[in-house]
Formats: structure tokens, sequence, C-alpha cells
């Protein structure tokens, strides 16, 4: 199995503005090192390269970060020891904290991609359930061999 992860934030100005002008301009290196990390597998984007203007949601303002890793570990690794954790030091700058949780992780057969509906529904089971082996946190972090798919 696989660990499938989605993310999302709420900005705090267009992505076009002046002050959103460091994040937009470091997407495609903080994605290069995503997709170099061991154990990266797979990430949403469109033809621009990024998933900045996949609109998940039905706020124009959510913008969502979706990626498939070998395991947790992988995708912690990619997180809090890359140049990525610069820019999650610097999340406040350009988005709104928000009161619900804003990512999920899930486990997924290797020979699957996820997709977008399929993310937010674990992302909605996550907030009205809590952590469980279908929709989970870093702070319960469940194994594969736990989930009941």
């Amino acid at each position: 199995m696989k660990l499938a992860q989605l993310n999302i934030a709420k900005c705090k100005f267009p992505l076009e503005a002046p002050e959103m002008k460091d994040f937009v301009d470091n997407l495609d290196e903080v994605n290069a090192i995503a997709e170099a990390s061991k154990g990266f597998i797979w990430r949403l984007k469109d033809e621009s390269g990024d998933a900045t203007q996949i609109q998940a949601f039905d706020d124009p303002t959510l913008i969502v970060n979706m990626s498939v890793w070998e395991d947790v570990e992988a995708l912690k690794n990619f997180m809090f020891r890359t140049h990525h954790r610069d820019f999650m030091r610097r999340k406040a700058e350009w988005f709104y904290r928000l009161p619900e949780d804003t990512y999920v992780l899930w486990w997924i057969a290797d020979d699957h991609v996820p997709d977008v509906s399929e993310a937010k529904a674990r992302l909605m089971h996550l907030r009205a359930q809590g952590d469980s082996a279908y929709a989970f946190t870093f702070k319960s972090n469940f194994t594969a061999a736990e989930v009941k798919n």
C-alpha cells in the first residue's frame, strides 16, 4: 500500500497578488524537490505543472495539493527536511489559519491513483469522525496494515 495525502489552504490574497509572489515563484522549485525526494510516487498537477488552478471546493480561494508517497516517513522527510519546511514556516503570510483539519492522509492500493473527489471525501470524513484508519493525520499515523477499505 501507498500513502495518499491531500492538504488545502485558504489564500489571503489572489495568487497574482504581490503578497503571494514568493509562494508562487517557488512552486516549481518545491514541486521539483518533492518529485526528486525518496519515496515520492505521484502528485496532482494540471498543464501548468502545479495544482493551484484546480478548483476542488466551492470557495475559489482554497487551493489543493495532493500526492502519493511510499510511506509516512518519506512524506515527512520531504515536508520537514527539505526546503519545503522554509515555506511551511511562512504559511501564515499567505494563508488563513482554518479551524478545521486542512490535511488528510490515507492508504491506497499500490496501483491506485486517487482523485480529488476521493480526497475531499476523506477530508470530510476526518473532519466529521476524527482520525481513523480510513482518514487520519500525523497525530494518529495509522499503518497500512490497519486499513480495511
